[in-house]
């Protein structure tokens, strides 16, 4: 089925979140890129994009899959993402598992609330498996923790609450956890991107003294992917959602984070973007990339197109 039409919204993903334009619209749907580095990504031509659609999904009517994050464990690849649910709007949490990364199977729905669910960020710290989705229709943001990896969650713990925080990534470097996430100066401005440190994952989170560290940018505020510390370097990924949503991620190299300081240089490109044609045709909002060896990446992404 092809669904492509003319709205004002360019694409209702999580509400009244996204910017207003007169963009074609088609479904979300999930891919696999390779590359040499997290700066260089592309489709394989190994593989058909994108491996997962809205036709996967066997436990629900979904109009969609997004935001895919993943982890390998044992052997195994195991993928989390946003499923919408067509019967009532609202996104529950899918998950999708993988020998290879390469050829996926879907599973099942693994977390679903009364509100909507995106963006599930999920990450390991030490023995523990922890899931952060966006919850932003409640004003918060929440910790899962696995009981049963990976098809078993529980809420930990509300790190924090009273704005619509978006697109939640925390990372942990230099004994502290720290987090992103984005809010908004109007409904339809993703411009904001703020900047949280705590002791511990659970608590208690404090803005940073130098927050926002981007205010009013909807090029880059918004955080588009798993913030990666490598050894010599950090990296933020940011989604562009001007002048239309979800257009394409670019990349940061963060050169100073400190309790009191930070700074970030810009990769001079765009990671992945709008491809012109097919199923990312529009635009790319999400970027995974784990190292499979020296100079060798794969990563999840997502796109919007036109399905066939």
């Amino acid at each position: 089925m092809i669904f492509i039409k003319k709205i004002k919204n360019f694409f209702k993903k999580d509400g009244a979140d996204n910017l207003g334009t007169d963009a074609p619209v088609g479904r979300w749907a999930v891919g696999i890129y390779t590359g040499i580095s997290p700066f260089d990504l592309s489709s394989p031509a190994s593989i058909t994009n994108p491996v997962l659609t809205a036709d996967d999904v066997t436990d629900m009517a979904a109009g969609f899959v997004a935001d895919p994050f993943m982890l390998r464990e044992n052997s195994t690849w195991y993928m989390f993402f946003e499923v919408l649910n067509s019967r009532d709007n609202l996104g529950k949490i899918g998950l999708a598992v993988s020998k290879d990364g390469f050829h996926w199977r879907y599973e099942k729905i693994v977390l679903s609330e009364a509100f909507s669910l995106s963006y599930p960020y999920v990450f390991k710290s030490g023995k523990e498996y922890y899931l952060i989705p966006e919850s932003n229709s409640v004003k918060s943001v929440r910790l899962y923790k696995a009981t049963d990896f990976p098809v078993k969650w529980r809420l930990e713990k509300t790190l924090l609450t009273g704005q619509r925080f978006s697109d939640a990534s925390v990372f942990h470097c230099n004994e502290q956890w720290w987090m992103f996430t984005a809010t908004r100066s109007r409904p339809e401005n993703n411009g904001k991107l703020r900047l949280y440190y705590a002791d511990k994952l659970e608590g208690r989170w404090a803005e940073h003294p130098k927050s926002p560290v981007v205010k009013y940018n909807p090029h880059i505020a918004r955080p588009g992917g798993r913030v990666l510390v490598l050894r010599d370097e950090i990296i933020r990924y940011a989604q562009d959602d001007f002048p239309d949503y979800g257009k394409q991620v670019r990349a940061f190299r963060i050169t100073k984070l400190t309790r009191n300081d930070y700074e970030e240089i810009p990769h001079n490109c765009p990671i992945i973007g709008a491809s012109g044609t097919g199923w990312n045709q529009f635009g790319m909002h999400t970027v995974d990339p784990h190292p499979l060896g020296e100079n060798e990446w794969i990563a999840c992404v997502d796109g919007l197109g036109i399905d066939d």
